[in-house]
């Protein structure tokens, strides 16, 4: 093989090693615990660009959550939120606010993007 053969190959492996870092890899957890208003309503805001700001979120098992989604992309993947457990599947806008409400149980309870490639979570202690 000449030099730039190898150039060629150590580039391909170096960029195929990027991609899976960047789209399969652990991305670091925010955490966001809150407690309910006087009305026992939790409200949320998730910021949804490139993933989910907070993507962890602490509430009272039992407690109902209004989760408001602000997709500010318009990146294909984002545009919907699928949380099996509650059996919820919401289609998000670009550059929007949608809301969402459910009552949470105890638990993890994950939530993604419709292609599952954005993750996140509802704890429910």
């Amino acid at each position: 093989m000449t030099p730039i053969d190898w150039a060629i190959a150590v580039s391909a492996i170096a960029v195929i090693a990027f991609v899976n870092w960047f789209f399969l890899g652990k991305r670091r957890a925010v955490a966001a615990a809150l407690a309910p208003a006087a009305d026992g309503v939790v409200d949320v805001t998730v910021l949804v660009e490139g993933g989910y700001t907070p993507s962890t979120i602490e509430v009272p098992s039992g407690s109902r959550v209004r989760m408001t989604l602000d997709r500010r992309e318009d990146n294909p993947c984002s545009e919907e939120i699928v949380i099996p457990d509650f059996s919820l599947r919401k289609p998000l806008a670009s550059h929007a606010k949608t809301m969402i409400e459910f009552t949470v149980t105890p638990g993890r309870h994950a939530f993604s993007c419709g292609m599952g490639m954005l993750h996140g979570a509802i704890i429910g202690k």
